[in-house]
């Protein structure tokens, strides 16, 4: 598509051409964020993520980023959340870090800000 573009930034893990071209397409993804909505609590058994960096001509903001997270059973969640990608990446890295990469089961949920009254922010923890 013309003035449409997604590379791959970061991935958790080494993927083959085949994960590399399927990840970057966003389409057939559970939106983590309408999976929250109504404070429902959204279960990952994770198996690895990547973040992408999308270029869009068509949209009012032309760059921004999106994270993916691929579960066990080859589900893959998506998110523009930049508070869900901090808290992600970090609870991954010690997880790996630690030895136990293989063991990680997230739950996604949304939080109240503490800043801004009546706005809500979407998070992760290691369950």
């Amino acid at each position: 598509m013309e003035g449409f573009s997604v590379k791959i930034r970061t991935a958790s893990k080494e993927l083959s051409a085949k994960e590399r071209v399927a990840i970057k397409d966003t389409s057939n993804c559970i939106s983590i964020d309408e999976a929250t909505t109504n404070n429902d609590k959204v279960i990952i058994n994770y198996d690895y993520h990547v973040i992408l960096d999308i270029h869009n001509e068509h949209s009012d903001n032309k760059d921004y980023v999106k994270t993916v997270v691929v579960d066990k059973n080859g589900d893959k969640y998506v998110t523009g959340s930049q508070s869900f990608t901090t808290a992600l990446v970090d609870i991954v890295d010690e997880m790996v870090e630690a030895g136990e990469g293989d063991n990680i089961q997230l739950q996604c949920y949304r939080k109240d800000s503490k800043n801004y009254k009546g706005k809500q922010f979407i998070t992760v923890s290691l369950i």
